[in-house]
């Protein structure tokens, strides 16, 4: 692997780490992986944990997360051929399995933040810490929302999780894209590095590899429109100390067109089947 950028943990600790390139798989790793990872999570200021709604920035994220919760569910429904059992890996808050309970999915969630679950059984949504809670089940679904970039020991967490996968079920995977425009235009102050709670940055190349290993073939893409406008803003927050709402706003807009002609928007979601 070779040197591609350097950047920082921003919204934590102000750690510098490094971004190195495989080259094959076209994968980007974080150096060095922290041994304590949980410590990095232990921030207000790492919303997908929280419900909060203290800054512009938040209430932004809720407003435009219901509209997304809604969209999810109905993505999900087109791949419910027999039975509407779904997983969630990383669920947060439960609020995506709430949404999804309430048009008649039968739903679990796995969340190993103890804070996110206690949040979630506020919502009446219990969640298990570890997927040792579900081991034997089979799900129709299994969903992992910018939660695949987080995994450590990846290539078990994967098999572990297919493992629970029906034959003929789908895993839905949605991860940012360092391909994107807004990746190349904010380099190392780009928010969807994340280090070093993103471990692994993705692009389609590299989740077609990774996952052809493990006998899963890509069947479908689709972009994640909102997510260059709300990473922008954090981008342009973190490289100038200001919000910068229409400049941010610019540079998403900017990658979404781009987008259109190449497919590389800021975050993809990719839908996986079993090869037969």
């Amino acid at each position: 692997m070779k040197p591609f950028l350097r950047t920082k943990d921003f919204s934590v600790s102000g750690e510098e780490f490094e971004l190195l390139l495989d080259e094959d798989l076209q994968m980007l790793v974080t150096q060095p992986q922290p041994k304590d990872l949980q410590k990095y999570y232990e921030s207000d200021a790492y919303i997908s944990h929280t419900d909060s709604r203290k800054s512009t920035l938040d209430k932004m994220y809720h407003a435009v997360k219901k509209f997304s919760l809604w969209n999810k569910v109905n993505l999900i429904g087109r791949y419910a051929k027999k039975n509407k059992t779904l997983l969630d890996v990383g669920a947060g808050t439960g609020d995506f399995l709430l949404h999804a309970q309430s048009r008649g999915w039968s739903v679990d969630g796995v969340e190993p933040s103890l804070d996110a679950r206690m949040r979630s059984r506020e919502k009446k949504m219990e969640l298990v810490s570890d997927l040792s809670f579900v081991a034997g089940n089979k799900f129709q679904v299994i969903t992992l929302w910018h939660v695949l970039e987080h995994l450590p020991d990846l290539d078990n967490q994967i098999k572990t999780i297919l493992s629970l996968l029906e034959t003929d079920g789908v895993l839905v995977v949605a991860v940012p894209n360092f391909k994107s425009k807004d990746a190349k235009f904010y380099k190392g102050f780009w928010a969807a590095y994340d280090v070093p709670r993103h471990l692994w940055h993705f692009s389609r190349e590299a989740i077609e590899g990774k996952f052809a290993s493990h006998q899963m073939k890509l069947i479908k893409t689709k972009p994640m429109w909102f997510d260059s406008f709300y990473v922008s803003m954090l981008s342009e927050k973190y490289k100038t100390g200001k919000q910068n709402f229409i400049r941010a706003f610019c540079v998403g807009l900017w990658s979404n067109i781009l987008a259109l002609f190449n497919g590389q928007a800021s975050s993809l979601i990719y839908i996986l089947k079993k090869e037969a």
